[in-house]
């Protein structure tokens, strides 16, 4: 294993200054930190991990928290799990990755123990139990999601109140009148999960504004939670002639319960969805929808944080506009 000494020595400078060139603390002149660079790299030297954080006071590491629940759809919280991963690497950090349901414990565990540079925090309720501990420590943080209170935080999120009210005006421009929201599993509502209350607050207001008349239903993952939530839709608003789906378990049986009942799709009903691209085009039909623009939310989220360790960052909401992108599940409302 190559050691500083070597590196020293092959380079033709002293090994503090190979260590100055390693943690930036002096300035070292252009021809010689090119000289040392190039002897790092012919010789394959890798840092002691340890001894640099002693050195640098940083761990170079990210702490990135994803509770992950069987009520949520995992591959896109693993999707933005891989741009954090990535994105941090170009920037010279390693991410630890939290996947537990600690809370406040997890939050106080990374703050405490110097375990991490920073956090990332994921899945993020209206009045989410970590924050309270999050503003009390000194240690830089990015949410990927949004509170209710944003005040001394820093958020990166899909604008999920402009994606509800997008997919309804779509609905309503097509002529759509009565209107079913298929969400998320009762118990994300329950603890009160912060994109699908905005997602449903921007249906809702936008709903009223257009003079809609919207029924919104949370829906278990699988074929038989979504035929019980259907036929409670279609007993309750038997005139529903369009769908908003957010909730990507339920986008395929949906599509099969309807053609099962003869309701054919765009022709008799219209289905909008906030899901990944993915899910939308490999769908039995191509859908309608939002996407979850999950990489770049994992990079903002990354690059926000680097700013803040680098003195730069202030406490912001950077909000990701939605776009709807029209494919073969909506068409206009069929005449009464």
């Amino acid at each position: 294993m190559v050691t500083l000494a070597e590196v020293a020595q092959h380079a033709g400078v002293s090994a503090s200054t190979v260590s100055y060139v390693l943690s930036g603390k002096r300035s070292i002149s252009v021809t010689t930190r090119q000289r040392v660079e190039r002897s790092i790299r012919e010789l394959g030297y890798h840092p002691n991990a340890g001894a640099r954080a002693l050195a640098s006071s940083r761990s170079n590491i990210i702490a990135l928290m994803v509770p992950l629940r069987t009520d949520m759809y995992v591959p896109v919280m693993m999707e933005i799990a891989i741009a954090v991963a990535t994105t941090a690497r170009t920037h010279g950090y390693d991410v630890l990755l939290l996947t537990g349901e600690e809370g406040p414990d997890a939050v106080r565990r990374v703050s405490g123990s110097g375990l991490a540079d920073g956090m990332i925090l994921m899945d993020v309720e209206l009045d989410d139990e970590r924050l309270p501990l999050l503003r009390e420590t000194d240690q830089p943080a990015v949410l990927i999601g949004l509170p209710a209170d944003t005040t001394g935080l820093t958020c990166v999120d899909l604008d999920f109140k402009a994606t509800g009210a997008l997919c309804v005006e779509h609905l309503a421009t097509l002529g759509h009148r009565d209107i079913a929201v298929i969400g998320e599993a009762p118990a994300v509502y329950e603890r009160h999960t912060g994109f699908a209350e905005r997602t449903l607050d921007g249906l809702r207001s936008r709903g009223r504004e257009l003079g809609l008349r919207l029924l919104h239903r949370p829906c278990g993952g699988g074929y038989d939670a979504m035929a019980v939530t259907l036929s409670r839709i279609l007993d309750e608003r038997p005139g529903t002639t369009g769908f908003v789906v957010q909730n990507e378990s339920a986008v395929e049986p949906l599509l099969a319960l309807l053609r099962q009942q003869g309701r054919a799709v765009p022709e008799d009903v219209s289905v909008v969805a906030i899901c990944p691209e993915q899910v939308a085009v490999q769908a039995s039909v191509r859908l309608t929808s939002v996407a979850i623009p999950a990489q770049e939310m994992g990079r903002h989220a990354v690059e926000q944080l680097v700013a803040k360790f680098d003195g730069q960052g202030g406490d912001e909401v950077v909000l990701l506009a939605p776009e709807l992108t029209v494919r073969a599940s909506s068409g206009p409302a069929p005449a009464q």
